[in-house]
């Protein structure tokens, strides 16, 4: 179902991403061209109850079934992303290799392009025996405030 190719060009737009949908076999049904175009009006990472939520608001009818089942589509096709959370999975418009600012008093998750030095990737290659092909950091702060010291967690 999945191509090579399909796989390696990055989805840089919503015509990127139902271009994508149909690379792979899978069909843009209503429900999943409304979960596109709200993770790319968005630009954020959504849980898949607010995807409910926003898409019904919106006058959008959409069941709470199909909103999982096409986020589950749409992610394991590298279509969108799905990140991890302790309190659930969030669902963000960029699928190709970035990485987050997680902010601690918000919990927004910030998508960010961060290249680093040819020769930090080298020594780490080196240390570690393995071949970097691909990376992804995860950085952790706060917005608003940092909490008083001695009460970090």
């Amino acid at each position: 179902m999945k191509t090579t190719e399909a796989s390696r060009k990055p989805i840089k737009s919503l015509d990127d991403a139902l271009a994508r949908c149909q690379e792979l076999g899978m069909r843009v049904s209503r429900q999943r061209r409304y979960i596109l175009e709200l993770l790319w009006e968005k630009k954020e990472h959504l849980s898949a109850r607010e995807i409910y939520d926003l898409l019904n608001q919106q006058g959008k009818e959409i069941g709470h079934t199909s909103v999982y089942q096409n986020l589950d589509a749409l992610s394991a096709g590298e279509i969108i992303e799905c990140v991890e959370r302790s309190d659930g999975r969030l669902y963000g418009n960029i699928s190709d290799s970035h990485s987050h600012v997680n902010c601690l008093d918000t919990n927004q998750i910030i998508d960010l392009r961060i290249e680093l030095p040819p020769e930090l990737l080298q020594k780490i290659e080196v240390e570690t025996g393995v071949k970097i092909t691909d990376y992804r950091i995860d950085f952790f702060g706060y917005k608003n405030s940092a909490p008083a010291k001695g009460t970090e967690q």
